[in-house]
């Protein structure tokens, strides 16, 4: 099992044992505010998705690992990397609003693209957000990410409001995330 330790942090596969403590930000209007594939609508959605996760977890290569962040041993939110073909991964995370404005969200996106770098090779990182959602391109730039796009059309699953997305990238060597 994989598992990526940080300063306050431990990252493991995020899967149905999560589910509660998932559905519990994944399911919250306020959580997700900013989220284009949430809010989830009702407990079996949040199942669909964790089932797919822990799928792609026994999968021999997975096309992308879906990490629960855990804080004291308790499940506080989630990281994700999804790989692309030419080699890119695209990055995202969510934390319980119990937990933000902690620095989780940064830490536990730094553990993470330094094992992309150091386990997968991965030497180009994607992320977008909402363009009112400062907390999260606040991380992106304290990762090293410049913002490289700016573009129209980004909704919420529970609203029909669009508004722009950021699109923020980043390259980096061998041993750039290993000195941050």
């Amino acid at each position: 099992m994989i598992e990526i330790k940080t300063k306050r942090l431990t990252l493991r596969p995020l899967g149905m044992r999560y589910l509660q403590t998932a559905h519990a930000y994944a399911s919250d209007l306020e959580n997700t505010k900013y989220m284009t594939r949430l809010p989830n609508q009702s407990l079996d959605e949040t199942k669909e998705f964790l089932s797919s996760s822990d799928r792609e977890w026994e999968s021999e290569k997975p096309s992308f690992y879906e990490f629960a962040i855990l804080y004291q041993n308790g499940h506080i939110g989630a990281v994700s990397l999804y790989l692309n073909e030419d080699r890119s991964a695209e990055a995202g995370w969510i934390l319980n609003k119990k937990y933000w404005k902690q620095g989780f969200a940064y830490e536990a996106a730094s553990g993470l693209l330094d094992f992309a770098v150091r386990e997968l090779q991965i030497r180009h990182f994607i992320a977008h957000c909402d363009s009112e959602n400062a907390a999260s391109y606040k991380v992106m730039e304290r990762l090293g990410m410049s913002r490289v796009n700016v573009s129209g059309g980004r909704k919420n699953r529970a609203s029909d409001e669009e508004r722009m997305e950021y699109r923020y990238e980043l390259h980096v060597n061998q041993t750039a995330l290993s000195s941050q």
